[in-house]
């Protein structure tokens, strides 16, 4: 079938239903952000292949609601398929409620899948749209009757991963965990977020592509600890740790029929975020609901020192592997026919030398020219296009390793570089230099390094249209909360432990797209009568080109800390490189 033709399938569905307009998220029970193949739902129906949007389709319009990073990917990759860009104004936001409100009639009715939506979501769409008159159904799926070879629930192996790795036991993390439930005053805990999972039972696997998690739920009270999944999926020996430690093992599917048994009148977490609007269904009536952020999302993003120094040794595995790709492209520039889709294959061919390596934390975007300037670009065979000595080339990507996970963004130059590129390139380097350098009082938020990381671009009158910066998971999800760097007003302090990227950027449709990223994290600093100050230790090691630099454009103490950053690169490298390549990389990292 044609994406014409699965339109058209899903409106027959809707007109026998008599439904107005049907809402597919980017989402699975657990609503992920990076999805299994089951439930690349927005993929199957549009071709989009992006990881955030929402698909609302009408008898007469058919829209992709999503945000700036896909703006120019979104308008190519829809021609053809009946559906057309919406544009959001605010990332994330679900500004399609107020436009179905606009234009829906008392007595029309909206659907969705209560399994692809949070809780959350659901809620707000009851409260702004039954208020008309609007009737919802949310249980429907225009999917699955039209997708004849949808994939099967993925089955790959589950382990679990020791506490010399992650630095505290199963046991210690329970015991955490009960206790805020405690002074939240609820009995049981339902967790269906995926890292939330893995975090908890120290348990890895691949279920999804670049995520190192595992299909799964929990229902956690004082006294019972159950985990819901494929048994299949564990050894033995991993079935017997997880019962020593007192948890009991369900099948996947059994969660919906357990939470139907909850005993009356007793109460149950729910982050309402992060778990699916079906599984809140079957909460008795007679069960009381508190909704705030899983306690385990806090607990996860704070790094402990075996955490962290694991993840500083990774920093140089991953340090190593994109020198030796940086210096192999310098070398072979216009010698062998490059691409971008081969130079994503010869970046994880690198990394996979190195100890531990078990994947890409993300598809790599490579984008050569006018394709950087796409945030979230992967190339196709038929978008692939063939790098030249001339212009700028950006490289974002990263590895999952056991020992942590990486994102690192670069931009080289390779020849002929315009003096708007030279500019802007520089513009980049200071906000991320100006970012990650910030001293800051403890309670500061991450709305507030975005905009001390933007201030250098705003002075040239320039802007980006993603946020400045994410937390990353430890061998865990690349993106992950409940901190971010944005201009939302985000009410998560950055605490001590937290892993943030800072990755401004400068995009120019058909023409260029710099980003800068490096990872950082949060460590103590000063403390004196006026705050307790938190700073940022750099945790990315790599070369970061000096080719385009307009070192007048640059102020003192931002010179000062890329020939001390790159000093640092050299040092931390040089006993892991060849005596060639470190040449290479001292030659490349000279003080500018």
């Amino acid at each position: 079938m044609t994406y014409k033709e699965r339109l058209a399938a899903i409106r027959s569905q809707m007109k026998e239903e008599g439904v107005s307009a049907y809402i597919i998220p980017s989402a699975d029970p657990h609503i992920s952000e990076y999805l299994p193949d089951r439930y690349k739902c927005i993929a199957f129906a549009s071709g989009f292949p992006g990881s955030a949007g929402t698909l609302v389709i009408t008898h007469d319009t058919a829209h992709l609601w999503t945000d700036a990073r896909y703006f120019v990917q979104a308008n190519e990759q829809l021609k053809g398929t009946g559906f057309e860009l919406a544009k959001l104004k605010v990332q994330n936001a679900p500004e399609y409620i107020n436009w179905l409100a606009e234009r829906l009639q008392e007595g029309e009715t909206v659907a969705y899948d209560a399994k692809l939506i949070s809780v959350s979501l659901a809620l707000l769409l009851q409260a702004q749209l039954a208020p008309l008159g609007i009737n919802i159904n949310s249980n429907r799926d225009y999917l699955d009757p039209i997708w004849k070879d949808r994939p099967a629930l993925p089955a790959a192996p589950a382990f679990l991963v020791g506490e010399d790795l992650v630095g505290e036991s199963l046991e210690s993390k329970l015991d955490r965990l009960r206790a805020a439930l405690k002074k939240y005053r609820a009995e049981y805990h339902l967790i269906s977020s995926l890292d939330d999972m893995a975090w908890l039972f120290n348990m890895r696997g691949s279920d999804v592509k670049c995520n190192p998690v595992v299909l799964s739920f929990a229902l956690i009270s004082q006294e019972v600890c159950m985990l819901f999944i494929d048994q299949s999926k564990l050894s033995t020996a991993d079935q017997e740790k997880l019962q020593q430690a007192g948890v009991k093992l369900k099948e996947y599917e059994a969660i919906e029929q357990v939470l139907t048994e909850l005993p009356a009148n007793t109460s149950i977490f729910v982050d309402p975020r992060r778990n699916c609007y079906a599984l809140y269904k079957q909460l008795p009536e007679s069960v009381s609901v508190v909704q705030d952020t899983n306690p385990t999302t806090f607990f996860k993003a704070q790094k402990n020192e075996v955490e962290a120094e694991h993840t500083r040794h990774t920093m140089i595995k991953d340090g190593v592997a994109l020198t030796r790709f940086f210096k192999w492209l310098e070398e072979n520039i216009g010698k062998t026919k490059i691409t971008e889709l081969s130079v994503a294959d010869k970046v994880r061919e690198f990394r996979a030398e190195q100890e531990g390596f078990v994947g890409e934390s993300f598809d790599t975007i490579a984008g050569y020219k006018a394709h950087g300037a796409l945030p979230h670009y992967k190339a196709t065979p038929e978008s692939d296009v063939e790098l030249q000595a001339d212009g700028l080339f950006l490289l974002d990507s990263g590895g999952q390793y056991t020992s942590g996970t990486t994102d690192i963004t670069r931009v080289v130059s390779l020849g002929n570089l315009t003096e708007e590129e030279s500019i802007d390139y520089t513009l980049v380097l200071k906000g991320m230099i100006d970012g990650s350098t910030t001293r800051y009082p403890k309670g500061t938020k991450g709305y507030q390094i975005d905009a001390i990381t933007r201030k250098p671009l705003w002075d040239y009158a320039r802007n980006y249209g993603h946020g400045t910066g994410h937390g990353v998971g430890f061998f865990l999800n690349v993106h992950e909360g409940p901190h971010v760097l944005n201009p939302t007003p985000t009410d998560v302090p950055l605490e001590l432990g937290m892993i943030s990227s800072v990755e401004p950027g400068i995009y120019r449709e058909s023409k260029h797209g710099i980003r800068i990223e490096n990872l950082v994290l949060t460590v103590q600093d000063e403390t004196n009568d006026f705050a307790e100050f938190y700073a940022f230790e750099h945790l990315t090691l790599a070369l970061i080109d000096t080719a385009p630099v307009k070192k007048e454009l640059l102020e003192a103490h931002q010179v000062k800390w890329l020939n001390e950053y790159h000093q640092l690169v050299v040092e931390k490298l040089a006993p892991h490189l060849t005596e060639d390549e470190l040449a290479w990389l001292k030659q490349k990292a000279k003080p500018i």
